[in-house]
């Protein structure tokens, strides 16, 4: 297949592989399959030099199963509309795989950001919110952005201080839009979110003896080599939690090009030189390669394609070398290079689970905005006292004094950022084994049972719904 195919129709493909292991009726799969509506948008915006530039915008919500949809919305020159619903439809599946309450949604501007100034950017975020807040594709229980590609804080701090403009009166506003600011409701651990639950993934896989055996490889990340395609937010988080585990990054691929260097390469410092400006081909390493794509084929066990969809297709899938492929980006694999990786024993771990972890920690911030109180407040300090009487009690009996260190390392309650990495940890282990257990009780790969996991889930949202038998 070639990677010019729709995004879309590669995602209605898989659901389709996945379909007769899902067991559902030919009209509820096609309603699950089916996107609910696309909002798309023209609208004009005032340059710093008075010109006028019209912007095009969408936002999509494929499924309505449950309410609100959540997706992110990005900023990129390559925006469409099949690429929203593609990536709408992706989170509908996400977002069932690991059982967070919300359809799927996504939005897109078609614009290249780094062409445009602060001031010009924030004229064209907010006039686009300013769209979606006027036909009701923005709300806590409708549709709830968050971040994605070109979209940071920053952008959705914009996002978010216009819908309250526009929505005065209306209950917890703060709710309408995820990956806020802290001072604006946003939460402890979001913008490392997506990273983290990749390092999660990988790291659950990897610990699986008799799949590690099956690959020619020892269980556990020590010492095992990464190649990670995309030093944006995703990539760099999940080198940095991937290589303070124990692996060691040995190649990095950015849009300028690859670096290459078996005794490993330095992320932080690598992220650091790039946010300065330097190109990935001037920082210290043993090879330059100029061709970015390149980087996907060098010799690691693990592949991190963290960047854009359709990056490994038929063409360059015989030479990749890793055996365990982690989707940190949405749909980096196409259909027909899948079917090449599967068939050569290629563990792919796939987008739906493993960048799930971005839409899981706003889930957590959701509620949060929703609740008005930060997670961790009410019962922080209750567990450090009771910690401590435990500690006390241990010294009565055993006759010996703990020291304050002890005490402050022992004797700690959690704070926000524990709760949210606490329950992000938790949600990709157990999704994980549902999938991998799933997968081997129908004898298919992870991406089709987790695909056939997730149809069977919204499948019965709409059935408690009561609009399907």
């Amino acid at each position: 297949m070639s990677p010019n195919i729709p995004f879309f129709k590669q995602v209605d493909q898989y659901v389709n592989r996945a379909a007769p292991f899902a067991e559902l009726p030919d009209g509820l799969l096609a309603q699950i399959k089916a996107t609910n509506a696309v909002y798309h948008v023209s609208f004009p915006v005032e340059m710093d030099d008075g010109s006028i530039r019209v912007v095009e915008g969408w936002r999509a919500a494929h499924s309505v199963h449950k309410l609100p949809v959540k997706g992110g919305v990005r900023i990129s020159e390559h925006a469409s509309e099949d690429e929203v619903t593609a990536l709408a439809a992706l989170m509908t599946f996400k977002c069932a795989l690991v059982d967070v309450p919300y359809g799927g949604g996504k939005g897109g501007i078609r614009v290249e950001k780094h062409n445009f100034s602060e001031r010009e950017l924030e004229r064209i975020v907010r006039r686009y919110t300013f769209e979606l807040t006027q036909k009701n594709f923005i709300g806590p229980s409708v549709d709830v952005p968050g971040p994605d590609m070109g979209v940071g804080a920053r952008e959705i701090g914009w996002m978010v201080d216009t819908y309250m403009a526009l929505s005065t009166g209306k209950p917890h506003l703060q709710a309408a839009v995820t990956g806020k600011p802290l001072p604006l409701g946003g939460i402890r651990g979001r913008v490392e979110a997506t990273g983290r639950g990749v390092f999660f993934g990988i790291r659950e896989a990897v610990d699986q003896k008799d799949d590690m055996e099956a690959l020619g490889l020892e269980p556990g990340l020590e010492g095992k080599r990464v190649v990670i395609q995309g030093l944006g937010n995703v990539g760099y988080y999940a080198g940095r939690f991937l290589t303070d585990a124990g692996a060691v990054v040995v190649g990095v691929a950015e849009r300028e090009g690859a670096i290459h260097d078996p005794k490993g390469i330095d992320v932080e410092a690598l992220f650091q030189h790039r946010a300065q400006g330097g190109s990935i081909l001037e920082f210290p390493a043993k090879e330059a390669l100029e061709d970015a794509r390149a980087g996907l084929e060098l010799d690691c066990e693990i592949l991190v394609p963290a960047a854009l969809e359709n990056q490994i297709t038929p063409e360059n899938a015989p030479r990749i070398q890793a055996r365990i492929i982690a989707e940190g980006a949405n749909g980096p694999v196409t259909v027909d290079a899948h079917d090449i990786l599967a068939r050569r024993g290629v563990l792919m771990l796939p987008d739906m689970y493993l960048n799930a972890g971005g839409v899981t920690v706003s889930y957590f911030e959701w509620l949060k905005n929703l609740s008005n109180v930060r997670l961790g407040r009410m019962n922080r300090r209750f567990e450090a006292a009771a910690q401590n009487r435990v500690l006390d009690a241990v010294e009565v009996v055993t006759g010996k004094t703990f020291g304050p260190e002890v005490r402050e390392e022992v004797a700690v309650g959690a704070r926000e950022e524990d709760v949210v990495n606490s329950g992000l940890e938790d949600t990709m282990i157990n999704a994980y084994h549902e999938t991998r257990e799933a997968a081997k009780d129908w004898d298919t790969d992870l991406r089709t049972s987790a695909y056939a996991l997730a149809l069977r889930k919204v499948a019965t949202a709409y059935r408690d719904r009561g609009i399907f038998p």
